[in-house]
């Protein structure tokens, strides 16, 4: 045997017990499934969507830096318009799988949020690293943090607009919960639109509404052209609160096991890449700026990935929960009181008219034991609890344990 041929077969080994050691086989059993191949991902291209926010970064850097590869896939990332676009196109199998807002995987799931499919969350992709931005007019009028914008709209009476991404995703979630937090009702006091992230800035250059919550860099964006001022990050509503996640069809995972697997590996390595370093985030923050991925200055991304906030009107400060990819396995759990929480949100704000069976849902949804076992393949340490606990900004805890109780117990509410 040629050494190149050895070189090649043991390589091509190590990789097949990488994916392999995810399924729990045996070591005993693992060569006789390396030469049968049942081990190989079943699709060996896969396409992912993303849309052109810091948080689509763990995916394109899986292809990129080729940790796709190295499981034996190849990631197609595909820029995506809007989150309804993404959610449609995940439904009909154009794509495969998706960086996704968490809410938005629940509402399909359930059909709150246009067509029902079953689907599955396989990872939290990130934690932390959005905003709330209010216009400068209205920082200008003394407007800068929910209880004075609350003031002003009580003295200013008029519709006050503001815009989330999707309307059961995340970030509707963050400006519901924000403005409820503050004593203003979202639904009866102020008016709140859709619209795609990456036309946020230009939709309030134009007036179009009072403030919006978004991923980054739409909101240091906002800073930058003089726009807007940050009232708000969503790690000041829930410190280390979850935020997209990869996102599957529930039909794709059981037809494609092992493709799944070899995905979920890259992106987890990818996650822990951008997270091993600040040059790493700084060679990140400059790959994913390009055209093809976010299409903005490096600058606009990489102050805030490091950490470094500023909020338009003077301040500046060193955040320490900013956005974070991985942060030594601990943002990719796929909890199951995370999505419990976004099922209560969606409830109090009569998106569900009726309580769901809410561990059942996130059971169903939320891929515990396959994360856990690709997880353990890759040495990644996980959590003991499925659920955990958290204080929001309101100073209401949110532990998993009553969701129904938690959903009802809020004054302001649909």
């Amino acid at each position: 045997m040629t050494d190149l041929l050895k070189t090649s077969l043991n390589r091509r080994t190590v990789l097949q017990a990488a994916t392999v050691g995810a399924v729990g086989v045996s070591p005993a059993l693992r060569a006789l499934v390396h030469a049968q191949g049942s081990d190989a991902p079943e699709k060996k291209e896969v396409k992912i969507g993303f849309i052109p926010l810091t948080d689509c970064a763990s995916v394109v850097m899986a292809s990129v830096l080729g940790f796709d590869k190295k499981y034996g896939v190849t990631i197609i990332p595909t820029k995506e318009a809007s989150w309804a676009g993404v959610r449609d196109k995940l439904v009909n199998g154009e794509l495969d799988f998706a960086h996704v807002l968490y809410g938005l995987v629940y509402g399909v799931h359930l059909g709150t949020a246009g067509p029902k499919k079953d689907m599955a969350v396989l990872m939290s992709l990130n934690n932390n690293g959005q905003a709330i931005t209010l216009s400068k007019a209205l920082a200008d009028k003394g407007a800068v943090d929910g209880p004075s914008l609350a003031a002003l709209m009580a003295k200013e009476k008029r519709e006050y607009t503001f815009a989330g991404t999707f309307p059961t995703g995340t970030h509707a979630m963050w400006m519901h919960y924000w403005l409820a937090a503050a004593g203003i009702n979202p639904l009866s006091g102020a008016k709140l639109i859709t619209v795609p992230p990456p036309q946020m800035v230009a939709n309030m250059r134009v007036g179009n509404m009072d403030g919006f919550c978004v991923g980054e860099p739409w909101n240091h964006r906002a800073i930058m052209d003089g726009i807007g001022i940050t009232a708000n990050t969503t790690q000041d509503i829930w410190k280390d609160h979850p935020e997209k996640v990869l996102g599957t069809t529930a039909e794709f995972v059981k037809k494609y096991p092992n493709t799944t697997r070899a995905v979920m590996m890259a992106v987890l390595e990818a996650s822990r890449w951008i997270d091993a370093s600040l040059s790493n985030k700084m060679k990140m923050a400059e790959t994913i700026a390009g055209k093809a991925y976010v299409n903005t200055s490096v600058d606009a991304i990489n102050q805030r990935i490091l950490g470094r906030y500023q909020n338009g009107m003077g301040k500046t400060w060193d955040d320490a929960n900013h956005m974070k990819f991985f942060n030594d396995g601990a943002v990719n759990f796929p909890y199951l009181s995370d999505g419990m929480w976004f099922l209560t949100q969606h409830k109090r704000w009569g998106l569900l008219k009726s309580h769901p069976d809410y561990p059942e849902v996130a059971k169903q949804v939320n891929q515990v034991e396959l994360y856990k076992s690709v997880a353990s393949a890759m040495k990644i340490s996980v959590p003991k609890d499925v659920m955990r606990q958290a204080k929001l900004i309101d100073g209401v805890v949110w532990d998993g344990k009553d969701p129904a109780k938690y959903a009802d117990g809020f004054k302001i509410k649909a």
